[in-house]
């Protein structure tokens, strides 16, 4: 992998792994364009996705120290039993949303990939799914409710959990299922965004002791220092800009447009696959 490829494959993750148009289903079609091999972007998938954490906490760290401040906080009521506050409440929603990600992610990962791969085939049928979920909570308009439940964050990490076949967008599948649900849209982009930090981070890990298991030199030959360096700033940069540019989508409730775009990106990877 040279500069000029991990500087594009960077700006796709950060770009993508925002918007709701499946991140790891663009960077498998990036990868195949380039020809660049599984074992050769291990270590540079890891790169970038901790890029866009980072471009999380820059965007939303008003929101993370609101967190931070009240999570610590002990509240009681008269009768001096404790109380769960606002920070703590949004904690607990977080955790309860990990659990489903969490036993694929440990259990089942390995053989989902096995099953299925990560070749254009399966990205192009589960960008097709995508595709009609977005549209789906675009055309229903359920009642909004102003917090996010409890019951509604395990849904949504339901969904999240789905959200590990290639092709399949993490964000769109858990905006729109939010949405679906009767969601704040202002909110549930915020809790979307939040609430993948943790299964990203531990993705990493996986990888990283994937790369340790198979031996650094090995994962790292096709790809330098620089190459590393402008992918990550690649990735962090844009999805500065596209988590932010996101959540003012979502508000606006305009994701009909990117259900056309993964309908027509899923078309000509379908094509391209079978000729």
């Amino acid at each position: 992998m040279d500069t000029i490829q991990a500087l594009i494959l960077g700006l796709i993750q950060g770009l993508t792994e925002y918007l709701p148009v499946s991140s790891s289903g663009h960077l498998t079609i990036g990868a195949n364009l380039f020809g660049l091999s599984g074992e050769e972007n291990l270590l540079f998938n890891v790169v970038v996705h901790v890029a866009t954490v980072c471009s999380t906490l820059v965007i939303l760290w008003k929101k993370i120290i609101w967190i931070f401040k009240g999570f610590f906080r002990i509240n009681k009521n008269e009768q001096g039993n404790l109380l769960l506050n606002e920070e703590q409440k949004y904690v607990l929603n977080i955790i309860v949303s990990m659990i489903p990600v969490g036993i694929v992610g440990v259990f089942f990962k390995d053989f989902i990939e096995d099953i299925f791969g990560s070749g254009l085939l399966i990205v192009g049928c589960m960008l097709l799914v995508t595709a009609s979920l977005l549209a789906f909570s675009y055309y229903t308009k359920p009642r909004q409710k102003e917090n996010i439940s409890t019951k509604d964050a395990f849904i949504i990490g339901l969904a999240q959990a789905c959200a590990v076949m290639p092709g399949l967008s993490r964000s769109g599948s858990t905006i729109a299922t939010g949405l679906l649900l009767g969601n704040n849209k202002e909110k549930l982009a915020q809790f979307s965004f939040l609430m993948v930090i943790p299964p990203i981070l531990g993705e990493a890990l996986l990888d990283v002791l994937k790369v340790v298991k198979n031996g650094f030199e090995n994962v790292s030959a096709g790809i330098s220092v620089t190459a590393l360096s402008v992918g990550f700033l690649a990735a962090f940069i844009s999805g500065c800009f596209a988590c932010k540019w996101m959540i003012n989508i979502v508000k606006k409730g305009k994701l009909i447009y990117f259900a056309i775009y993964c309908a027509i990106i899923a078309t000509a990877t379908l094509i391209y696959t079978f000729i």
